[in-house]
């Protein structure tokens, strides 16, 4: 049964589900991924509405109201679309491209106004893949726990994508994937003390693990990044001041600098 059969039943029509193929270097220059930390609360999206914006889970709030479409949403946890509906619903109106896991689409009776992609996640580090060069999936290479078999980058998300318990870091490897040059972080914060932008006191919030994950899965993964991924043909800069993420490994830049860089 494919995507279309399978799905029928859930949604308002049949989904059409586009190959990841489809979307893989169709994009060069600058991209803003926008995600959920306070700090994105005062990046002016208006003033950079001409550069393609990448955003995820509830960091959608930043554009409802401004006209500007998101360019791709991403997002992998199932409990978001139950816990904020309004908002993934949003998400779903308004973004021209989608991607979620296959085992998100078949639990939300949401279907995307744009296209729709599937995400799974890539293979864990065999012991075979010790003696060959994978340009596309890139690893750190590590022997020892399983938890170092799971990291790494992929430059090919059809061949999966690495979990780094931050959706920030899957919204790279599509930035990579689609083709895009030079990356700018806003809101990218990681601190999970912190409410996310659009959260108001009192207000129902989906749980957060950041400090369970940083520096098991993060920050090892944006080590990868920085080490294997970033040269003068990917670049990444920071535009958080408070971001968990060393400048040693993302360069940070304020939105004065902004304007030279995009």
């Amino acid at each position: 049964m494919d995507v279309a059969q399978k799905n029928s039943s859930r949604t308002a029509g049949p989904l059409h589900v586009h190959d990841l193929d489809e979307c893989r270097n169709i994009q060069k220059g600058s991209v803003f991924i926008v995600a959920s930390g306070p700090s994105a609360k005062d990046f002016p999206l208006e003033k950079f509405a001409d550069v393609p914006m990448i955003t995820m889970n509830g960091a959608i709030s930043k554009f409802i109201g401004t006209g500007i479409n998101p360019f791709f949403y991403v997002c992998t946890d199932q409990g978001f679309s139950r816990q904020q509906p309004e908002l993934f619903s949003q998400a779903m109106r308004l973004s021209e491209r989608v991607a979620l896991s296959e085992d998100h689409v078949w639990h939300t009776t949401v279907k995307p106004s744009g296209q729709l992609y599937l995400l799974s996640r890539a293979p864990k580090l065999s012991w075979s893949d010790l003696f060959r060069n994978d340009n596309e999936l890139v690893r750190s290479r590590k022997l020892g726990t399983g938890r170092n078999r799971s990291l790494g980058f992929s430059k090919n998300l059809k061949r999966g994508f690495f979990d780094a318990r931050t959706v920030a870091y899957l919204a790279l490897q599509l930035a990579y994937h689609l083709g895009f040059t030079k990356v700018f972080l806003v809101g990218v914060d990681l601190n999970q003390s912190a409410n996310r932008f659009y959260e108001a006191p009192g207000v129902f919030a989906s749980p957060c693990r950041l400090d369970e994950h940083f520096y098991t899965r993060i920050l090892p993964s944006f080590e990868i990044l920085s080490k294997y991924v970033m040269n003068k043909d990917f670049q990444v800069y920071n535009l958080s001041e408070v971001s968990r993420i060393p400048e040693a490994l993302v360069a940070r830049v304020s939105l004065d600098e902004l304007d030279k860089r995009v």
